[in-house]
């Protein structure tokens, strides 16, 4: 696949401030509250985690002598990251790899990531050949074309499989999570060809720090460690009867891999792009998707 589709008029952002983190964290909460959830578990698994878990805690305050004004700041830094809307952000940052790692142990198709606080469903549907929504000022940032193939297991493509790829821009800003950019600006729902082919212009991300003015970023800041994450590009990969995969890939040779805020950078997910001879970055990467 060789013919890369001129990319579409540039979304222009309207001028207004850059987002805040209790701006992104309440737009992260109210994506995550639009849905409702359930799990089928018994009240018995219930008792068993949440008496560890308890267990766990009291454990720690003994081990450390917690004192009472540690606990009322621990009281107060919760209930701030509560009205700061940050809980998506704090758990996606810090406890999601582990239940991203538990539950991919039963696939053997490529790997995955977490998905972070920043998807959104129903991205615009774009062909197999396309160029991601995005402004003059993203469009004069280094291009990034990524084309490969969607498979099953035994390698037989995958037609009309669907890859949804949001993105950061140069700024470290996601659209629907800043207000100076405009919808759907690095997001789109890209449908296969009958090969199960895909091809995707879009920019080369910069690493980028989670926000770091809310009760997230001064808790990072107070222990000590960076707010930083990789440059990466988000994927949730579908076709029917398959299991989705969800991840994130990244880049050869950049920051922070080896010290992701977010510890979910993984050796398999690692992208090493080419320049071509009109100065874009090219990649190829290929998604093999589990049986459902």
């Amino acid at each position: 696949m060789t013919t890369i589709e001129r990319p579409p008029a540039p979304v222009e952002s309207p001028s207004v401030d850059s987002p805040t983190a209790a701006g992104s964290g309440s737009a992260a909460t109210a994506a995550f509250a639009g849905h409702r959830f359930t799990a089928d578990t018994s009240p018995e698994r219930l008792s068993a985690i949440a008496s560890e878990a308890f267990a766990g805690f009291s454990a720690l305050i003994d081990k450390y002598e917690i004192t009472y004004d540690e606990y009322r700041v621990l009281k107060q830094w919760l209930i701030d990251v509560g009205e700061g809307g940050e809980w998506p952000l704090l758990l996606d940052v810090f406890v999601e790899h582990d239940i991203e790692e538990v539950n991919s142990r039963k696939y053997s198709g490529t790997k995955g990531s977490i998905e972070g606080p920043y998807y959104l469903p129903d991205a615009p549907l774009l062909p197999a050949r396309c160029t991601l929504p995005m402004r003059s000022v993203d469009a004069r940032e280094t291009p990034l074309v990524m084309h490969g193939q969607v498979t099953d297991l035994d390698g037989n493509p995958m037609a009309g499989a669907t890859i949804e790829i949001w993105h950061a821009d140069a700024e470290g800003y996601y659209s629907g999570f800043a207000p100076h950019l405009p919808a759907w600006n690095l997001r789109g729902t890209v449908v296969t060809d009958g090969e199960g082919r895909y091809e995707i212009t879009t920019i080369q991300p910069a690493p980028y720090q989670i926000p770091t003015d809310g009760p997230t970023g001064k808790f990072i800041e107070a222990a000590g460690w960076h707010p930083w994450r990789p440059a990466h590009l988000h994927l949730r990969v579908a076709a029917k009867g398959r299991h989705p995969i969800i991840t994130q890939l990244y880049f050869t040779g950049g920051e922070w891999l080896d010290d992701d805020v977010a510890s979910a950078t993984k050796p398999e997910l690692l992208l090493d792009p080419k320049p071509d001879a009109d100065g874009r970055n090219v990649v190829q990467y290929d998604f093999a998707l589990d049986p459902e």
